[in-house]
């Protein structure tokens, strides 16, 4: 049986919780997972990584939003193009890019071929994306699907493997309550996608919503993200990464790690500012250093996953 978080939820953060488990909340700051274990340091400093080229590489966006109007980001367009020559300017051309959703504002066909045509700039030879709320408004996913889907599975989701890491895309914005949802089907599938792997596979774990209660209030958590969450619970290394909040974050829960990330296109407030989660327009400068991409980087055999952040520059 699945297991319905609400804001009553133990295992649910309060504000002042949340605030104090994330000093790091809004900075530009790298986490480096080794055997389990979370070190910080500033973005910009060279990660504690092994010698020689690194076994995956690669980059997260997310979160541009194309078709959006509002003061909170005159032109998501500039802001998602920027993104994407920072990618393009890493050093290396990253093995591939994730998008974890809200790729368009409206899912109208113009917006997800605009933003598809602009992935297209990405110097890289694989894009994965996951659908976002917003990339189904009004017809369950199907014209997101019909650009971004081939080779996937029900509703969007799928895995793969790539240097030894077992990589799993979840969605979870359809069939919307207040929380994300996964649904029976997609629980079943990650239950057998990861039966027969052994239990030194490192996982990663892509998905639009948050895939623990980060602040449920405003539906910033997944429903029956528990019964999938126990399907990996043997794994020695199992991170998540998610959009969505618009902002950084990160949480640990034995041997998972939940990193939220930043957008391309607008902010949002802190969990607890205001009634809701609406789109926050920063002083004139100042929107920048509220957007970003991410790094990923893995080095096979020494059980070490490496996560940088970026602002805009």
């Amino acid at each position: 049986m699945s297991e319905h978080t609400d804001p009553r939820d133990p295992h649910a953060m309060t504000r002042r919780q949340l605030m104090r488990h994330s000093a790091w909340f809004g900075a530009a700051v790298g986490l480096t997972v080794i055997g389990g274990e979370v070190i910080s340091h500033v973005a910009g400093a060279a990660p504690p990584v092994a010698d020689g080229r690194p076994t995956l590489r690669f980059a997260q966006l997310s979160d541009s939003h194309i078709g959006f109007q509002g003061t909170a980001n005159a032109n998501v367009t500039d802001t998602f193009t920027e993104a994407i020559g920072q990618v393009n300017s890493l050093g290396y051309q990253p093995d591939f890019v994730i998008h974890t959703g809200d790729l368009t504002h409206l899912a109208t066909p113009e917006q997800f071929d605009q933003v598809a045509q602009m992935m297209q700039g990405l110097n890289t030879p694989h894009v994965f994306t996951v659908p976002g709320e917003h990339d189904s408004t009004d017809d369950a996913g199907q014209k997101y699907r019909s650009v971004f889907g081939k080779g996937t599975r029900g509703d969007g989701w799928y895995s793969l493997d790539i240097a030894g890491v077992h990589l799993i895309a979840l969605v979870n914005t359809l069939n919307l309550q207040t929380l994300g949802h996964l649904g029976q089907d997609q629980l079943d599938f990650v239950r057998k996608d990861v039966a027969g792997l052994s239990s030194d596979t490192p996982i990663i774990v892509f998905s639009h919503i948050p895939l623990f209660a980060m602040y449920p209030q405003w539906g910033w958590g997944t429903d029956d993200a528990t019964e999938a969450l126990s399907y990996l619970r043997r794994f020695s290394s199992v991170t998540c990464l998610n959009g969505h909040v618009h902002q950084l974050f990160t949480k640990t829960e034995g041997n998972i790690t939940f990193y939220s990330g930043t957008t391309t296109a607008y902010p949002l407030p802190k969990p607890g500012d205001g009634p809701a989660p609406k789109p926050v327009t920063l002083p004139a400068g100042k929107l920048h250093d509220a957007l970003g991409i991410r790094e990923v980087t893995y080095q096979k055999g020494q059980q070490m996953l490496a996560i940088k952040e970026q602002t805009l520059k």
